[in-house]
């Protein structure tokens, strides 16, 4: 890379560091490393020509759009243009062709491994006490949550492509895009809302290889399945999982190890007609299972030592699930992810992305400020860290090198005082507030419309005339 162009990307990178509260002295400060970003173009990118919208400037462009109210192409063009101007760069053009044609030239692989290694390198700079157990337990071990969710797309489009490990996106004539996210990674799965071989089963064994011995899985009914589990106990993952409503539970029969909890033998099932032969020869022809039934849930778990981990504890990993929940919540509607807005395959895979990696960096930024308050980082809220992030945004990013600390310090603060509000055992119906407007679908291309208002506005004026 030239020695220019070098200095002009690592100058980018600073102001971007900067713009999350990266450069300043403190814990988490290798979540965005220089060095790494720089790899990471040099190795998805490859050799590029400068231009107005190089590859890290059009990525952080697509990040401050994804995480501003606004969303539109236009407001991210504002953007940069308010920062060439606060550069002391000669102002660029404000219409969004060269934007937009930046976006498609930027590779998918780069903003979909920046999502894996910032949440990766999250996850292991975070506080051992963070982790389940590690407040008082021997080991601390990953949690990981699942779940899945929906993402509508504004216009059909068919393609299928594979995009890297742990990220796989498959892109079909679909309105909707079914999200499968494992919380406390970084990985997220992406399919068809529709059709076989689609479902959100499918998608977390397609993540399977994300997962690595001694993690722990948790999940509601709907993945309590005995080849997952045996999968999963072959890598050396443990699962606490809610009992499928179609098996029953008889603690009369088993191996007791306490009221409402025993360990139970399940037999394998018949070979499902998706997995072949070989596979289906290689499952256990058993499975010992502990099934306990406790704060109005029976859960399966392959934690079978009531003396290692009580059935209390069971209960408390199981509700952490809930935070997934959250989490996509989060994603969907304080991100705005619920209705995507690219119209091709190729821009669909890299606006999902983009949200994910613009998620882990916030989510980076509550965690800096948890470890500054001596707090966790699910006592802060996420929409209020994105508020302050969005208004702390210019002060940070074209600061003076010697407030820069003080600044970060101040933002930080503010962080940690966006307190949520213990609510145990809270109940919320799941209805609209507010009823939408009785306006009609429009459910055909909007030029057939127009043609049809334009010919009743000439059958008006002619009845006029």
């Amino acid at each position: 890379m030239h020695r220019n162009k070098k200095e002009h990307l690592l100058a980018q990178i600073q102001r971007f560091r900067r713009r999350f509260a990266q450069s300043a002295g403190g814990t988490l400060i290798r979540v965005i490393p220089k060095d790494a970003v720089l790899r990471w173009i040099r190795e998805e990118v490859g050799p590029y020509r400068e231009r107005l919208y190089g590859p890290f400037r059009t990525l952080g462009l697509f990040i401050e759009q994804v995480l501003s109210p606004d969303h539109s192409c236009q407001d991210a063009v504002a953007r940069g243009l308010s920062a060439r101007v606060a550069l002391g760069e000669p102002p660029a053009r404000l219409d969004t062709g060269g934007y937009c044609r930046a976006r498609a030239r930027l590779p998918l692989a780069l903003p979909a491994r920046a999502a894996r290694e910032v949440g990766a390198s999250l996850s292991r700079t975070a506080p051992q006490a963070w982790r389940w157990r590690g407040s008082g337990g021997e080991t601390h071990r990953r949690d990981h949550g699942v779940d899945a969710g929906y993402a509508a797309q504004p216009a059909p489009i068919s393609a299928t492509v594979l995009s890297g490990p742990g990220v796989w996106i498959p892109a079909c004539p679909a309105r909707r895009d079914r999200l499968a996210q494992l919380g406390g990674s970084p990985s997220v799965g992406v399919g068809p809302g529709a059709g076989k071989g689609t479902g959100e089963m499918a998608l977390l064994w397609r993540l399977k290889a994300t997962f690595r011995p001694a993690d722990v899985v948790i999940a509601d009914r709907y993945y309590t399945s005995y080849f997952l589990i045996s999968a999963l106990l072959a890598l050396g993952v443990d699962v606490v999982f809610r009992q499928h409503g179609g098996r029953s539970t008889d603690f009369r029969t088993g191996t007791r190890l306490g009221a409402r909890d025993h360990l139970a033998r399940w037999e394998r099932p018949a070979r499902p007609a998706w997995m072949d032969e070989a596979t289906y020869a290689e499952m256990p022809e058993t499975l010992c299972l502990r099934e306990v039934r406790i704060g109005g849930y029976t859960l399966v778990s392959t934690f079978t030592s009531p003396r290692e981990v009580h059935k209390q504890e069971l209960l408390r990993l199981y509700r952490n699930r809930w935070h997934l929940e959250l989490d996509l919540r989060s994603i969907k509607a304080v991100m705005q992810m619920e209705v995507l807005r690219c119209k091709t395959p190729e821009m669909v895979e890299k606006e999902i992305a983009v949200h994910f990696l613009a998620y882990n960096l916030v989510r980076t930024v509550m965690a800096r400020a948890a470890v500054m308050s001596e707090q966790l980082p699910r006592q802060l809220s996420f929409k209020g860290t994105l508020q302050l992030l969005n208004t702390f945004e210019t002060s940070l990013r074209h600061c003076p090198r010697g407030a820069l600390e003080e600044r970060t310090a101040a933002l930080l603060h503010a962080v940690a005082q966006c307190r949520l509000a213990y609510r145990p055992n809270r109940v919320e119906p799941r209805l609209v507030k507010r009823r939408p407007h009785r306006t009609r679908w429009l459910q055909e291309p909007r030029h057939v419309w127009r043609t049809r208002l334009r010919r009743k506005q000439t059958q008006r004026r002619r009845q006029c005339a």
